[in-house]
């Protein structure tokens, strides 16, 4: 997770959103296509490692058509969520068909089933963005955040990746590589950063932990006590500070998920209500394999209260009778009010599209 996850195309978007309400005169621009909820690590700050709120499901090309062709405008589509988005064999024909439509298309992967013979698919179908959830610089670390020990094949299949790009001559799908921030992990991110530049990738993202309170119950590391939002002392920003100017001595792009920097992405804010800048209700649906339309791509980690936050389904409904149907518009009234639900008040608001 899903964040810019692309600041260059995404984040304008929002940045149009002058007036708010709880009718939008205007479609999504933006839809999030889970598509799928079944994933083949065990991610250690992931929820659905220790719980489920939604039965395994795959989204289907047909199911992916239906939604899509309902948003005449679509500007970008990410087809990720809860899962590994590669376990899908429909993937690359729903990206296809996505970038014949003239949207921008990208998901995040954890890369163990990059073959070659999937590299060839992504490329051919137009992807523009490729990121590789890596999380750690070595394979001990890797296996403590992401379950299983499969870092030497992710490494092997980016590097094939690159390889085949260069072979080809082509810049596209871009690619990047993904650090959540954890306390355990941050020591790492400068040789993160070095294992980047080895693999030829030339954009690496720190991304803020997302965590809750609630179903976990102390297991794994979405926990407050490893999350840096709020809490970052020197050695960490130390850290931080140091792999900037590393990347910016290898030439490669160095970015928090959204639009804040590394750094403004672990430092809390001074606004009273700083999920009320959000503009995701107003922009973008996030669509699960079961069909259920959820504000952002944050929200399927909320496990307190899930149903409050299912706004309808899109198997079952148009999503423009569920776009500004009662409950987005009451979501949408309370996430401008001081008291938002409460899968927002733990959110970042600018780092995570």
């Amino acid at each position: 997770m899903g964040i810019s996850q692309s600041a260059a195309v995404a984040v304008p978007y929002f940045k149009q959103v002058k007036t708010l309400g709880p009718i939008v005169s205007n479609p999504p621009v933006c839809l999030y296509l889970e598509t799928t909820n079944r994933c083949n690590l065990l991610c250690q700050h992931c929820p659905r490692t220790f719980s489920s709120v939604e039965r395994p499901a795959d989204l289907s090309f047909d199911q992916m058509k239906m939604i899509v062709d309902q948003v005449a405008d679509l500007k970008q589509a990410v087809l990720h969520g809860i899962g590994e988005p590669l376990i899908n064999k429909e993937l690359p024909r729903m990206i296809r068909y996505l970038k014949d439509r003239g949207a921008y298309v990208l998901f995040n992967s954890n890369g163990t089933m990059l073959y070659p013979h999937i590299q060839r698919q992504l490329i051919d179908s137009g992807l523009d963005e490729y990121r590789i959830s890596l999380d750690a610089a070595d394979g001990e670390t890797f296996e403590k955040v992401r379950g299983l020990p499969r870092f030497d094949l992710i490494v092997k299949n980016t590097r094939e990746f690159v390889a085949l790009q260069q072979s080809l001559g082509i810049d596209r799908p871009r690619l990047s590589l993904w650090l959540v921030g954890l306390k355990e992990t941050l020591d790492q991110l400068q040789a993160f950063v070095r294992l980047a530049d080895d693999m030829g990738v030339r954009e690496v993202y720190l991304q803020r932990l997302v965590f809750f309170d609630d179903t976990q119950q102390g297991q794994g590391l979405a926990r407050s006590g490893q999350a840096l939002f709020g809490s970052l002392n020197q050695d960490e920003a130390d850290a931080i500070a140091g792999a900037q100017e590393l990347a910016g001595d290898l030439d490669i792009t160095f970015h928090a998920s959204g639009a804040a920097s590394p750094e403004q992405s672990v430092m809390p804010r001074d606004e009273d209500n700083p999920w009320s800048l959000c503009r995701r209700p107003w922009t973008l649906m996030y669509i699960t394999a079961n069909g259920n339309v959820l504000p952002c791509c944050i929200a399927p980690f909320a496990e307190r209260d899930y149903d409050s936050i299912i706004l309808g389904n899109a198997f079952e409904r148009p999503l423009m009778d569920i776009w500004n149907d009662y409950l987005y518009q009451k979501f949408r009234t309370e996430l401008l009010s001081a008291e938002p639900p409460h899968a927002c008040k733990n959110c970042g608001v600018r780092w995570s599209l």
